[in-house]
């Protein structure tokens, strides 16, 4: 009995990112390209769930095995965490139907050998794992995170904001969609344009009618103030999501040859004809890439800053090091005020319900406010 067609795709991605450090996204884009809708939002929800949850995994998985999951062969070790995800935190999931298609991407893999073993484990699994998981204290390990990044939070955010913006990193995020014309069933949001959605419509997505964007990627768009006749200069702009959102000429610079592809055909799909992609260095950009009103700066010009981190070394702290002039974004936008530095923006997951990004708007100390 082969594995079901939604568990095997999981298992190629999983395999894929931990062992050939692919992307998620880009991963199950070509495993689950032949599924059905169902299979498909089953695969992905195994797939990205345990990439999330790997180390609390890999904890539960050595404590019950009494083996390193690093000595393990790739193929059980991969099929090991996605069984071991089901049972710790699907609902709905047969126990016997975990373990026995566990079992079965083993014995698909060509590891016979391995069977009786993975088996075995998932057995004890079935039992311990979820009491286990349960039972360890509230903290990195039990949310699945490496220790540097709860240390970050809990420096930047106290323990109790750090635990929150763990637990919330962890839920399903909202689904949200850019609107660029046409009727669409979802409801209005906080940010204009931004509506949330029970599922993104294949055929819209297909028709450049909307765009997948999250609430705080949205915002950051909107923060630039991207006027009709002013350039604005995009880096590291793929997929295109706010470079296809700002008015006037936009030159939406990507230094990856096939991102840069990508960023064109969505520029294309979703009618920008206002964005021109241009791949290169952002570090070393070609000399003819100059004087732009926004981004790269005249006199007068702005530079957003937008990061997709709550991190305050990648964000307030690169700000302060870089000796502009900034706006008072937070009197702008009130409701993603930064907390403890106003004239910024910081969404957070788990008192926004949206993506963690930074926004600062900067200005050269010469120039004349923009607004």
């Amino acid at each position: 009995m082969a594995a079901s067609p939604a568990r095997q795709a999981a298992y190629e991605v999983v395999l894929r990112v931990f062992e050939h450090d692919a992307y998620a996204d880009r991963a199950l884009a070509g495993a689950a390209a032949t599924l059905d809708v169902r299979d498909r939002a089953l695969a992905q929800q195994i797939a990205y769930g345990t990439v999330q949850r790997v180390r609390a995994l890999d904890h539960g998985i050595e404590a019950l095995a009494r083996r390193p999951v690093a000595k393990l062969d790739p193929p059980v070790r991969t099929a090991l965490r996605i069984g071991a995800y089901q049972l710790a935190y699907l609902t709905g999931v047969a126990r016997h139907a975990a373990v026995n298609e566990t079992v079965e991407l083993v014995r698909s893999a060509g590891l016979e050998r391995a069977v009786a073993f993975t088996n075995a484990v998932m057995r004890r699994l079935t039992v311990g794992l979820r009491g286990l998981l349960a039972g360890l204290p509230d903290g990195p390990l039990k949310l699945s995170y490496p220790d540097w990044i709860a240390d970050v939070w809990e420096r930047d955010l106290g323990r109790d904001q750090a635990l929150a913006l763990m637990r919330a990193q962890n839920e399903p995020a909202e689904t949200v969609v850019r609107r660029l014309r046409g009727e669409i069933d979802g409801e209005p949001t906080d940010v204009p344009g931004a509506y949330r959605v029970e599922r993104v419509d294949d055929r819209a997505l297909a028709g450049g009618r909307i765009w997948p964007q999250s609430r705080g990627s949205q915002l950051a768009g909107h923060a630039v103030g991207a006027r009709p006749g002013e350039r604005t200069l995009d880096v590291c702009a793929a997929p295109g999501g706010k470079a296809t959102q700002l008015a006037g000429e936009v030159v939406a610079v990507e230094k990856h040859e096939g991102r840069a592809r990508e960023l064109a055909a969505n520029a294309v799909r979703l009618g920008a004809t206002n964005v021109r992609v241009v791949t290169a260095d952002a570090l070393a950009l070609p000399g003819e890439l100059r004087g732009f009103d926004r981004a790269l700066v005249r006199p007068g010009g702005a530079v957003v800053y937008s990061v997709c981190t709550v991190n305050a070394d990648e964000n307030e702290a690169v700000v302060d090091a870089c000796g502009l002039v900034v706006d008072d974004l937070g009197a702008e936008w009130p409701a993603f005020r930064h907390p403890t530095r106003p004239e910024f923006l910081l969404t957070l997951p788990h008192v926004h319900r949206t993506s963690g990004f930074f926004v600062a708007r900067l200005r050269t100390p010469f120039s004349t406010k923009l607004r």
